[in-house]
């Protein structure tokens, strides 16, 4: 180990030196960063009938910022909240809808939700040969293993007929909680000394109630701790099909791919922190401010503190407020304000009001701050990562299985995504790449010591040329 990094740490501004672009020349040739225009609008890669993310409309022929939408096949998800109020399976049912595009009757709803029980069982032994072997506390690489050496166990992991497809699918959805509650496990009797706690599900509990009972030592929750976690799988199980996992998803299942490495795909898109592992920075922003902030009831301590933040003098010195803004919406996420309340109902039952005035305390002061420094117009607000840390710290559900929480959602609207690529699309996904490559004449390796320092003369020479054949660098894939 200790060579290899030396040789890295040698080698690493040779890679630097090849691979930097200039900035300008992505403008010059009209290449979008990140797929995304310059006033951050992804590029149009696609059409779906799953869901729809809106935070503007056009009047007079201008976008002008809107209460954020988010629609499940057509349904707001604030509708569907407020038609499931104090019922139970709201996840199962939003799950069926994007699934099968209908809500389901109660006949449909009771049976997708036994079938989903009667899935949620893994191969005999595979916790103790598969889950408990390697443990980790990086919980989502668990469970990308696990869902990869699931395939071993599937006679037809190869099939994408549509059928199949839709089988893997279900299983995959019905598996996630345990997978992800017996890795934290593994983890933290093997790593912290814990002690191991295997229980079943229970077929008569709803998926977001098993999660906590596989979680909890004593298997006990309160019925607002379950409906909480219910609404939190509701809304983070799709979102727009724009997302960097979704669209994993998407590229992975057009290349012909078999179901357990187009969702192993997107776990390992979703893992990262620019994208399901948000919540976190968000939890230790705010462990730092309470830190930094003597009085947390003091508006003017806290707000010079987060102008440190954003001056990139405090935290992590990048200059962010985590939890605030949204790539599409403006004035408001829809799925922040939908969480807000249970938020709000959680910190009086957990007896934690005080941690949720300072939350409100950054809510309402790092949208105006952010507004005035960055100068941004379409409106700041925060998003669903802001309140949904706190929600499991309040239910002391372990910051290692945050992300984890969000891929037991989000498997959902993968597992639909997938299946509307396969029902649409017959093409592989090809994005084009403006190459850049100037032909350089091959050196005999004896000559090459000398070669090094005359091709650096000679790219220096040729690093004006602009005028690149259309076609170079292309590859059949």
């Amino acid at each position: 180990m200790t060579e290899i990094r030396k040789y890295t740490d040698m080698m690493i501004d040779e890679c630097v030196a090849h691979d930097a672009i200039d900035r300008e020349l992505f403008a010059e040739y009209g290449v979008k960063k990140g797929l995304r225009d310059v006033n951050g609008v992804g590029v149009l890669t696609g059409l779906t009938n799953i869901s729809m993310v809106n935070g503007s409309k056009i009047v007079d022929g201008k976008k002008v910022p809107i209460e954020g939408e988010l629609l499940y096949r057509g349904y707001n998800i604030q509708e569907l909240v407020r038609g499931a109020l104090g019922r139970k399976f709201i996840y199962e049912e939003a799950a069926y809808l994007l699934l099968f595009g209908e809500l389901p009757t109660k006949a449909q709803l009771i049976e997708f939700k036994e079938l989903l029980n009667s899935c949620m069982e893994l191969p005999t032994n595979f916790t103790r040969d598969v889950i408990m072997k390697a443990p980790s506390a990086d919980i989502m690489n668990s469970m990308t293993r696990s869902i990869l050496t699931l395939a071993a166990y599937d006679e037809y992991k190869e099939s994408i007929q549509l059928a199949n497809v839709l089988r893997q699918s279900i299983r995959l959805i019905a598996e996630f909680p345990m997978l992800a509650a017996y890795a934290y496990h593994a983890y933290n009797h093997y790593e912290n000394d814990g002690s191991m706690y295997i229980h079943r599900p229970d077929p008569e509990l709803s998926l977001a109630e098993n999660f906590l009972r596989m979680l909890r030592p004593d298997m006990s929750f309160t019925e607002l701790e379950a409906m909480t976690m219910d609404i939190a799988f509701l809304l983070h199980m799709e979102h727009g099909g724009g997302n960097n996992s979704t669209f994993t998803t998407r590229v992975v299942t057009s290349a012909g791919s078999d179901t357990y490495s187009a969702i192993a795909a997107a776990m390992s898109s979703l893992k990262g922190s620019k994208h399901g592992g948000a919540n976190l920075m968000v939890m230790r922003m705010m462990d730092d401010i309470r830190e930094h902030v003597r009085d947390h009831r003091d508006q003017e301590e806290v707000e010079d503190y987060l102008l440190k933040i954003l001056a990139g003098e405090a935290f992590d010195h990048k200059g962010l407020i985590y939890g605030m803004g949204h790539a599409v919406y403006s004035l408001s996420d829809p799925r922040e304000r939908v969480f807000k309340e249970y938020v709000v109902k959680l910190s009086q039952e957990k007896k934690r009001q005080e941690d949720m005035m300072l939350y409100d305390m950054v809510e309402t002061l790092a949208p105006k701050l952010i507004a005035r420094k960055r100068k941004i117009f379409k409106g700041v607000s925060p998003n669903v990562d802001f309140y949904s840390g706190f929600v499991y710290d309040m239910m002391g559900i372990p910051r290692e299985l945050y992300t984890p929480i969000f891929a037991i959602a989000r498997i959902t609207g993968w597992s639909a995504h997938r299946m509307e690529e396969l029902v649409t699309m017959d093409k592989i996904i090809r994005p084009a790449y403006k190459s850049l490559v100037v032909p350089r004449k091959y050196m005999d390796r004896d000559h090459r010591t000398e070669w090094k320092a005359e091709g650096k003369e000679e790219a220096a020479e040729n690093s004006d040329t602009k005028d690149v054949p259309d076609g170079a660098g292309d590859s059949a894939t």
